[in-house]
């Protein structure tokens, strides 16, 4: 997976390059830095670091990282936060953008960030992990490395408060459960049903049908793929009229997007490995972070999406937060996988792509 967020300690992370959130100076500093240099060794650490001398804000250098797991210590200075008017967010993307360069100078294949400047020098995490995300979608859109955005626990993890609440509103506070007053019709003839609407709110009182044979035209929403007619129809008719594989209505989808397949696989967040293995195996089953993945990067409506699915022997399932918050995303027309990532990690949920 091009892109991964983990919850670990980054002196822990196995990659070439490990990114350390330097002091200006060559000295050993509190939090990140402290414990890098500790688990690096810190006397010759600090040699090396003095040898560099001092690193401006949004700058990066890079050191060995001799006891590391890691070929390589990637030394950056955050900002500290003054309010947002003096350039902070400006001198962030640049500690993103100028650690990346380095690394894919130093041939890197992958690289370990921490949210950089959200412990003292006190940068508000949700807009850290904003300007994270965009110099990172824009240096994965022309490069191929492994990126890794380590964070200490979930609770240090914020989202904007616009995009926690409307996903709380749709899970529940720590229940999966979805519109429960709404979902079993009342009366003696109640049966289940399936949450409906995920545009913005958290049910409706009408169902959609999705018999229809055409995707397209199923109706917007809802968890169950559309269905072939096949009323009057003999087995042997519907046998021999299966549809199209899970491989061949992806590459029908890609080329009626007009976008190009190496733009398809970066945007859902897929290696291009894993790729070639989809375009070259006629069965290819994908998993289900992969099959979605490429539905968010295509852009397609729920209903499309549950279809691509089903040729691939997956469902979503009303009950599940996984399907809940990706629905509720493609519904909802927001295709950013990389803030679709950020919420399932934070409700503890495996991430989109492979």
């Amino acid at each position: 997976m091009p892109f991964q967020i983990i919850r670990n300690d980054i002196t822990k992370v196995k990659a070439d390059a490990i990114v350390n959130t330097a002091n200006p100076n060559p000295v050993i500093g509190n939090g990140t830095d402290g414990a890098v240099y500790d688990k690096a060794g810190a006397a010759e650490l600090l040699a090396a670091r003095k040898k560099i001398g001092k690193i401006k804000p949004g700058s990066a250098a890079y050191t060995d990282a001799f006891n590391l797991d890691a070929k390589y210590i990637i030394h950056t200075v955050g900002p500290v936060w003054n309010g947002g008017d003096c350039g902070e967010a400006d001198i962030l993307r640049a500690c993103y953008e100028n650690s990346l360069a380095l690394a894919a100078g130093l041939k890197c294949r992958s690289i370990a960030f921490p949210l950089i400047a959200t412990g003292v020098y006190g940068f508000p995490k949700d807009l850290a992990l904003e300007t994270a995300f965009s110099a990172i979608v824009k240096f994965l859109l022309t490069n191929e490395m492994n990126v890794i955005l380590v964070v200490f626990d979930r609770r240090s993890f914020e989202l904007s408060s616009s995009v926690v609440s409307d996903i709380e509103e749709l899970i529940g506070d720590g229940d999966a459960g979805f519109a429960r007053d709404r979902e079993y019709r009342s009366g003696k003839n109640a049966r289940p049903r399936y949450p409906g609407d995920f545009s913005g709110r958290t049910g409706r009182d009408d169902e959609k049908d999705f018999s229809s044979s055409d995707p397209g035209k199923s109706g917007a929403a809802g968890l169950r793929a559309p269905f072939p007619d096949m009323r009057g129809k003999s087995l042997d008719e519907v046998i021999g009229n299966a549809g199209s594989s899970f491989r061949e209505r992806l590459f029908e989808l890609i080329a009626a997007s007009g976008m190009k397949e190496v733009t398809v696989y970066k945007k859902a967040n897929i290696d291009r490995k894993v790729f070639s293995s989809i375009k070259r195996k006629k069965d290819y089953k994908p998993k289900k972070t992969t099959a979605v993945a490429l539905a968010v990067a295509l852009q397609l409506d729920l209903p499309t999406m549950l279809d691509l699915l089903a040729r691939a022997e997956i469902a979503f399932s009303p009950n599940n937060k996984f399907d809940l918050i990706a629905a509720h995303f493609v519904a909802n027309k927001k295709y950013d996988i990389f803030e679709i990532n950020a919420v399932l990690f934070k409700y503890g949920q495996p991430l989109l792509g492979y």
